[in-house]
């Protein structure tokens, strides 16, 4: 019996396809990763934002239409959009939340309650609860 022993350098691109190479001793290593990422809520309340200025200006004509440019469903986006009833300061506060390493503390799911509060003082208070908690 003949054991034949090749190594292969395995690299996993975006939306799970693996690219399989043969192994390249002179080959430069791969960059790492970067350690500090911007936080995914920051993310979607910039998305919020720029959502509802093209809902504004025209550009997109409803909610359906974002949800499809985005490539997420219309609930997902409407979601996304609620974001834009929070109070302006915790806004800014969720656009400025400092890089963080691993998993985020804050995550949409737990501004969604918040975001459904008809008035800003309650908001706060709620924000300043969550944020004692994790920051």
């Amino acid at each position: 019996m003949v054991t034949v022993k090749r190594k292969l350098n395995v690299s996993i691109a975006s939306r799970g396809r693996i690219a399989i190479r043969p192994h390249d001793p002179n080959a430069e290593p791969p960059r790492p990763r970067p350690t500090n990422r911007v936080p995914r809520i920051s993310k979607l309340m910039a998305l919020a934002i720029r959502f509802d200025e093209m809902l504004r200006t025209g550009e997109a004509s409803d909610t359906i239409e974002l949800a499809r440019r985005g490539h997420v469903t219309q609930p997902r986006m409407s979601q996304i959009m609620a974001l834009n009833q929070l109070a302006p300061d915790i806004q800014e506060a969720l656009l400025n939340l400092p890089a963080t390493k691993g998993k985020p503390e804050i995550h949409e799911k737990r501004l969604r309650p918040i975001a459904a509060m008809l008035y800003w003082e309650e908001q706060r208070a709620a924000w300043r609860e969550i944020v004692s908690v994790f920051l």
